[in-house]
């Protein structure tokens, strides 16, 4: 490109306008393609490296065949059933797979309609469903009065989400110090004959931990035995659901226990597929009410659907299928215990700070969180903001109800996440607390909150 004088103009600028894009409005004129994606490209090179985010529980790394397949498959409309059969197909497959990884009773291997359950956008449409068929479970039954749901205050967000806009009264479990998992205790003196259904977390936000649904569901085995409500379980396994048939087979959590009667799990975390996508099973197709459920023609063909999305891009199902595929029952196993190898290695690193206390280790799933002994001259919040010097994104965050006095640290390890990138975050945040050890107390940063 040349000016008046026949000069070369400077390449970059020269491409690009020197003139400001309007960052809310629409601009007035057209742009080139590669003038777009550069205004756009250059932007994003401000956000966080997603690999280097630990906060997160989502898939930040795929194999490229993976992502060409999802590539490949980014116009496909999910909901299309009849125009993209195949699609579909796999999307039954998925479901029917995930329903017998949670040992689901009755399935037949050769028919995938015997599952009963949907794909999702994630975990938080998941529950929101799952949270559905339990309250049309309880209206069945009840005539009057205000249902309720028993969970405990570590659930994530969108638990609470689904009690307001579906008009459901929360009644959360309290924390303590030291104990961030209901008891089964706790439910049986919060149920009653409206409560649609207990929460049971197979893998924190907070901290990773197994709640204990066995022990809760005997809890509600003998309340109704005794002539008390007979309250049906709901696991959120949307952290733990793709961790716990690999790394820990034996634990019955799943629809072992008879008293479970839904799943919810988040194949953008564990299942390593890039966000979104999630899954709702259920025990059997009576644990769903068919009111729930819509028949549509006008895309061609019945369609059965039960889903708060309609239209959503179907490669997200492709990339988890190729998962299953590619990865198998060997595969994820091995990739668990090498992610909870790495997780228990950095926990055993970091334990030997005296001013760190470890609280989850990476055994159950992993993840570890850990707090500072006291008294400490610097805060988590100190630590989390000196390791974003090093571009990690690791969260501070008080733990929840009756626990908010007790903030932490957690570290998310993912697949993507080697034992080396481990051994230099290591590093980095033992010269992070070298520095603040140097600051005088008081000099700390202002806490932050962790919006999980």
């Amino acid at each position: 490109m040349s000016n008046e004088r026949g000069l070369i103009a400077p390449a970059y600028t020269g491409r690009l306008a020197v003139e400001g894009v309007p960052a809310l409005r629409i601009p007035d004129d057209s742009m080139e393609p590669e003038i777009a994606y550069r205004f756009i490209h250059d932007e994003l090179m401000l956000d966080g490296n997603s690999r280097l985010n630990l906060a997160t529980f989502v898939t930040t790394w795929m194999d490229p065949q993976a992502e060409r397949l999802m590539a490949e498959t980014f116009d496909k409309n999910m909901i299309d059933k009849d125009e993209y059969p195949l699609t579909a197909a796999i999307e039954s497959r998925c479901v029917s797979m995930v329903a017998d990884l949670f040992n689901a009773p009755g399935l037949d291997p050769e028919d995938s309609s015997t599952a009963t359950g949907a794909s999702t956008i994630g975990s938080s449409e998941a529950v929101m469903l799952g949270g559905l068929a339990l309250k049309w479970r309880w209206r069945e039954k009840k005539t009057g009065g205000t249902p309720n749901l028993v969970l405990g205050s570590n659930v994530q967000v969108v638990w609470e989400k689904f009690c307001r806009y579906f008009e459901v009264e929360p009644r959360y479990l309290p924390m303590e110090e030291g104990r961030y998992v209901i008891t089964p205790e706790q439910v049986t003196e919060a149920v009653d004959e409206n409560t649609i259904g207990v929460v049971v977390i197979a893998g924190t936000t907070y901290t990773g931990e197994l709640e204990p649904v066995k022990e809760v569901a005997a809890a509600l085995d003998k309340l109704a035995a005794d002539g008390g409500p007979d309250i049906p379980i709901h696991v959120d396994a949307a952290s733990g659901g793709f961790v716990l048939p690999f790394l820990h087979p034996d634990v019955e959590w799943d629809f072992r226990v008879p008293r479970v009667v839904s799943i919810n799990v988040s194949g953008h975390k564990y299942g390593l597929t890039y966000p979104g996508v999630g899954f709702v099973v259920w025990r059997g197709k009576e644990d769903l009410a068919e009111d729930l459920v819509f028949r549509v023609n006008y895309l061609g063909g019945d369609m059965p659907t039960f889903t708060l999305n309609f239209s959503r891009p179907g490669n997200q199902v492709i990339g988890q299928y190729y998962n299953f595929l590619r990865l198998g029952r060997a595969g994820y196993t091995d990739i668990m215990k090498a992610l909870s190898s790495t997780a228990q290695w950095f926990a055993g690193q970091i334990a030997e700070e005296e001013e760190i206390d470890v609280l989850t280790d990476g055994s159950a799933i992993p993840v570890v969180t850990f707090k500072l002994n006291d008294p400490c001259p610097f805060t988590v919040f100190d630590i989390s903001h000196g390791l974003r010097v090093y571009g990690w994104q690791v969260p501070a965050y008080t733990m929840p109800d009756n626990a908010t006095d007790v903030a932490v640290l957690r570290v998310v390890v993912r697949e993507g996440f080697s034992r080396d990138m481990a051994r230099v975050l290591h590093q980095h945040l033992v010269e992070v607390m070298d520095g603040l050890r140097r600051i005088q107390a008081g000099g700390h940063l202002k806490n932050q909150h962790f919006a999980h």
